[in-house]
């Protein structure tokens, strides 16, 4: 069995275990979509999202992308922004990113020339512009540790500053920064630090 024939028989499986423990479970799923969260976060294969919140299948809409970025030229981001908060109806949006996240670790190295280069000229901004506090780190790690941090940080205040967010301000949307390590399994909320960061200072966006 090859490794994709491998991935539609563990379907089966589970489908199979789900009739058995909840016979209702796609039936009631089949008639509507009803997510309370937007989770916006890295493409990594090492963070599900519904599986690192022990969520089921249509309780979380998920939008992901290299180093769980936020840029106003994304249309597919905003697109998803757009339909979970004014379709959907969420009220929490969580963006999520994750120690050890290669495109976080790229961008404190020099370019190579791929297509992935532009994307990640958005963290070499943010890395630019906390260029001091990340110099003052001890090594390279604790320097990509607290740019994946920064970058979740910045990231939240585009979400703000969305015309999608800005638009529903009369509904009560939150919006949160977290943090996934993947050396542990757990999940940091980085509400603390995010109040902190002079990204929050409208003569300091990015």
């Amino acid at each position: 069995m090859n490794g994709t024939d491998q991935l539609l028989a563990n379907n089966r499986a589970w489908r199979d275990r789900m009739e058995r423990e909840r016979p209702d479970f796609f039936r009631s799923l089949a008639l509507q979509q009803n997510p309370r969260f937007l989770w916006i976060g890295c493409a990594d294969s090492r963070v599900p999202a519904n599986q690192i919140t022990g969520l089921d299948p249509g309780q979380v809409f998920v939008h992901r992308n290299v180093a769980n970025l936020v840029v106003h030229t994304d249309l597919n981001c905003l697109a998803v922004l757009d339909y979970a908060v004014n379709v959907l109806g969420v009220q929490d949006i969580i963006v999520c990113g994750h120690y050890a996240c290669g495109g976080v670790t790229a961008a404190l190295q020099p370019g190579s020339g791929r297509v992935v280069d532009h994307w990640i000229r958005h963290v070499r901004d943010i890395a630019r512009f906390y260029r001091l506090e990340l110099e003052r780190l001890p090594d390279a790690a604790a320097r990509v540790r607290r740019l994946c941090e920064l970058n979740v940080a910045v990231q939240v205040v585009h979400v703000r500053e969305s015309p999608v967010l800005q638009a529903a301000a009369g509904r009560s949307v939150r919006v949160h920064g977290w943090i996934y390590d993947v050396a542990d399994g757990l999940l940091r909320d980085l509400a603390p630090e995010i109040q902190a960061l002079r990204a929050f200072e409208p003569s300091h966006r990015l």
